[in-house]
């Protein structure tokens, strides 16, 4: 909750990487809140009031999974909208004139989005959606310290700067709107 709640005020796309994460945490305790409590969340160096306040959070995101259908896979609505809000911002960077070096980045990923749809990525998802799920797809890599190759390793550095533009774009909405 603590991780969360910093990374949404200073970088959109970390927070729905470390939200993704969180799940995927969730199920690999079988949405039991006491394993999480004993097994995950005693861990840290949190007060009994801090570690109180995790379990809150994470009870409620277990009733959250179970509710909507994604104990087992997918996303929570909450994710979900954020992304959307990611997606639309986007859309509209790229129809504005005014923002042509997000225009040009957009480019310099757009071959490496239509690469991971060939692959068999889920076509129906969107560009940012797809960028998402690479970032993601490598950092699980990474933990499990399994290799990626150089290609992929690229592929990783352009997305990740294009999606840093668009959270500190989608920072600076927030704070103040922009005008396209």
């Amino acid at each position: 909750m603590f991780i969360a709640q910093e990374l949404r005020k200073n970088n959109i796309a970390e927070y729905l990487l470390y939200m993704w994460q969180v799940e995927d945490t969730i199920r690999a305790f079988g949405c039991s809140l006491s394993r999480i409590r004993r097994e995950y969340i005693d861990h840290f160096d949190y007060s009994e009031e801090q570690k109180e306040e995790e379990v809150d959070w994470f009870g409620n995101l277990i009733k959250m999974m179970n509710e909507e259908g994604c104990r087992e896979q997918g996303h929570l609505q909450i994710n979900k909208v954020t992304l959307q809000m990611l997606s639309e911002l986007h859309h509209q960077l790229l129809s504005s004139p005014k923002y042509p070096f997000y225009n040009a980045e957009y480019y310099k990923v757009l071959p490496f989005i239509v690469e991971l749809r060939n692959r068999g990525a889920n076509k129906e998802e969107g560009e940012v959606e797809t960028c998402m799920n690479l970032l993601y797809g490598v950092m699980m890599l990474r933990l499990q310290k399994k290799e990626i190759t150089p290609n992929t390793a690229h592929a990783v550095k352009e997305v990740s700067t294009f999606i840093g533009m668009l959270s500190d774009y989608y920072k600076k909405d927030k704070e103040e709107p922009l005008e396209f």
